[in-house]
């Protein structure tokens, strides 16, 4: 006997060696492809079903026991809504916090020093909902208590790391300050007797750079050299006080940067500067109040819990020693300091030339004294968002009497001088006058240091530049741009952070350091910034 089935599922013929017989099968209304598809689907999805219906009644506070009560609980899972149960208890939760945020803190409430021990004691002290939120406000407080203080103490810190003088830099000071008694080659002539004329020369450029760190005198000088196509016109005039002046002589003496020339004066040797000319500069200096402002305790009469470390960090700038030295004020008497010479560059000592500056001398002033970059517009809303607002307090008379506080601020550390305008001007009184108001009103016009008086006394007297001539901020924050950094003329690293700083920003100090020679026995010696 044989079995025999069609293709087609539709007939079955049975066959012997006598009979034949064939059996038609009614026609199939579903496919086995049909069937396969079906079975397949439903193998993913029972599982599915099987456990998200097992969450459901685990999670459940009622069971559920029918399909109705099933899509109930299913249901607004699916549609991403939350139940009145949920909501119920969100509500009452925001309601308990309310609660909590207005009232006091028991004395002594013992707080969990970690989320963990947190955990641990709501488990095992079975707290409720208001007793949670409110040792969880507690610990919230504190945390935010404990991190503002270490704020401010880091700035602090970081305001008596700026203000202090690093270790080999003194010891630079000292060596190079003895090597100038024991040594006839470091007290040669700066320069040399036949380029004495050249130091009035108006052909040449003539940099002016007033200074009492060595080392930061040295990076300029050696990157305006370096930098210059015309390095034969350059002469800087560095002028440093007395207790430097034989250390800063020692170092260009024995490091020449011809074919620049270099002459290094102290603020002693200059005839004009005299008490009776700068009368309120001696009383900046020696005035007792003053002297305890800069000098002083800067958090007693501090109330840190109504300023922000920001407002603290800026007012801690503004009591930098250096505001109330000489040095920083000398470059509102360079015509006088100068009287041959028609046109100046007045550089900081914390910046780094990166480009020929010599066609600052060819830049049209329009009959302007002080051409220099405005810091009021720039991609850097930190550094460049300054204005006369930033400066002064508008709330005295004086001050909202005369200024604008929407009127454009500019930068100090690179600007170039129309001396032959200047003489023509009451630059000079009008910066006197203002000093000595705001001494007499006790500081409270303004308290950062030296630029506030010049933006009213140079105010009609400023000629805008191109920004790419001076970049400015490399001390005050860590997230420069480099690519920007590279292009500007001259980089300048005002704020704490300064590149011989400990505290400097390592990613933006080689732009510094590739102008200081390691191989100088002296910088060796005193392992500066190893």
């Amino acid at each position: 006997m044989q079995l025999q089935i069609s293709p087609s599922m539709r007939s079955i013929t049975i066959s012997s060696s006598n009979d034949l017989m064939k059996i038609k099968v009614a026609p199939r209304h579903i496919s086995y492809r049909t069937l396969f598809h079906t079975i397949l689907i439903l193998a993913f999805l029972l599982p599915f079903v099987f456990i998200v219906t097992a969450l459901v009644t685990l999670e459940g506070v009622n069971k559920c026991s029918s399909i109705d009560c099933l899509g109930r609980r299913l249901g607004p899972r699916f549609l991403s809504r939350i139940d009145d149960s949920e909501q119920r208890l969100v509500r009452d939760f925001y309601k308990i916090l309310n609660e909590v945020s207005t009232q006091d803190i028991p004395d002594g409430l013992k707080l969990p020093a970690s989320f963990r021990q947190l955990v641990s004691d709501m488990k095992n002290n079975h707290y409720d909902a208001k007793t949670f939120s409110l040792v969880l406000r507690a610990m919230i407080e504190k945390f935010e208590r404990d991190i503002r203080e270490s704020k401010f103490a880091e700035l602090m810190n970081k305001h008596f790391a700026a203000s202090s003088i690093p270790k080999g830099i003194h010891c630079l000071s000292l060596r190079l300050t003895d090597e100038y008694t024991s040594n006839a080659h470091a007290r040669r002539q700066l320069p040399s007797p036949e380029l004495l004329p050249l130091l009035s020369d108006n052909a040449y450029h003539h940099f002016v750079l007033a200074t009492d760190n060595i080392l930061a005198a040295s990076v300029v000088v050696s990157s305006a050299v370096q930098s210059s196509s015309k390095p034969e016109k350059i002469v800087f005039h560095v002028i440093t006080d007395k207790k430097t002046y034989a250390g800063m002589h020692s170092w260009f003496a024995l490091n020449s940067v011809a074919p620049a020339i270099v002459e290094v004066k102290s603020v002693h040797q200059f005839d004009w500067l005299t008490r009776e000319n700068v009368p309120v500069l001696e009383a900046v200096e020696s005035h007792h109040g003053i002297r305890n402002y800069y000098h002083g305790n800067h958090i007693a009469g501090a109330n840190l819990s109504e300023t922000t470390p920001r407002r603290f960090a800026s007012k801690l700038q503004s009591r930098s020693p250096k505001y109330i030295s000489l040095l920083n004020h000398l470059r509102i008497y360079l015509p006088e300091l100068f009287p041959n010479l028609e046109k100046v560059v007045f550089l900081d000592d914390d910046i780094v030339i990166q480009r020929d500056l010599s066609p600052l001398w060819d830049i049209d002033l329009h009959g302007k004294v002080n051409g220099a970059v405005e810091t009021c517009r720039g991609e850097d809303e930190w550094v460049m968002s300054k204005r006369f607002r930033t400066y002064f307090n508008f709330s005295h008379p004086l001050i909202s009497q005369h200024l604008d506080p929407e009127e454009c601020a500019w930068a100090y550390g690179m600007n170039i001088f129309d001396l032959r305008t200047w003489r023509k001007t009451n630059i000079r009184e009008t910066y006197h006058s203002w000093l000595k108001a705001n001494l007499k009103s006790n500081l409270t016009m303004w308290k950062l240091g030296t630029l506030p008086p010049a933006l009213i006394a140079f105010k009609g007297h400023v000629q805008a530049i191109d920004s790419s001539w001076h970049m400015l901020g490399l001390g005050y924050q860590s997230n420069t741009n480099l690519e920007n950094v590279k292009k500007a003329a001259v980089i300048h690293y005002n704020g704490q952070s300064k590149p011989w700083l400990e505290i400097g920003f390592e990613h933006l100090r080689p732009f510094w350091t590739k102008y200081v020679n390691y191989s100088n026995d002296f910088i060796k010696s005193c392992h500066i910034l190893e």
